[in-house]
């Protein structure tokens, strides 16, 4: 894919599980299980394209509202996730890093974030974004009650002030917005930083999306003319 014109960073809403294991005749936690295990091999497949960060929403802050019982098996799941994968991610030379308000997470979750986060925090090859209790709107209201903290007034706002605010302070926008699951809409995702960043929707379920649905996105990226509002 030397040829291609590869986006630095990619963003994906990890979507389509339940109806993946609905398709499946299987329980719905199925469905987060297999979207799981796809996040490593999405991850190599970016990494061998020449990707160097992805940003995965996970889950948000609205996904709270779901059964009890899909809710702590996701929280179990994310623990189970860096338990058996993180030595896989190590061996990719992959960052990981969680982007939210990982305050209200359960503590053995959020100690788990916290340990992966540190223990790769020196490798480059890949970074690996993982939105959990994450929202666009709250992000932006986090973002303004930093600055307030911080003692600026209305005439030190600036774009980059807030943008330096974000839970994504010091990583480029994403170039890319993938979302498989065949919805078409952002769902309250990074929309501060996706201002200017294409979009690429298909029907895809998360769980079946591959490295080749992958450089079909890519593809459909290089070919679009990005102006950023000039001629």
């Amino acid at each position: 894919m030397t040829e291609l014109k590869i986006p630095n960073h990619i963003a994906i809403v990890l979507d389509g599980n339940g109806r993946w294991a609905k398709k499946q005749n299987r329980p719905r936690t199925s469905g987060h299980k297999e979207g799981a295990e796809n996040v490593v091999r999405i991850a190599k497949a970016c990494k061998k394209f020449g990707v160097k960060t992805i940003t995965l929403y996970a889950f948000s802050t609205e996904n709270w509202k779901r059964p009890a019982t899909e809710v702590g098996f996701l929280m179990d799941l994310l623990i189970k996730f860096v338990n058996s994968k993180l030595k896989e991610l190590i061996d990719e030379d992959c960052k990981l890093n969680f982007l939210g308000d990982l305050s209200k997470l359960p503590e053995k979750t959020r100690e788990s974030c916290t340990y992966a986060k540190e223990i790769t925090k020196d490798n480059k090859s890949l970074t690996v974004n993982i939105a959990l209790n994450y929202g666009g709107r709250d992000e932006i209201v986090h973002s303004f009650k930093q600055i307030i903290e911080k003692g600026y007034g209305k005439d030190d706002i600036t774009e980059e002030l807030i943008s330096d605010n974000l839970y994504t302070a010091g990583l480029s926008d994403p170039d890319l917005l993938i979302r498989p699951g065949g919805e078409i809409r952002l769902s309250n995702f990074l929309i501060y930083q996706l201002a200017y960043t294409e979009l690429y929707f298909t029907d895809v379920l998360w769980p079946d999306f591959t490295e080749d649905d992958l450089r079909e996105a890519i593809i459909a990226y290089t070919k679009r003319d990005r102006r950023y509002g000039g001629i």
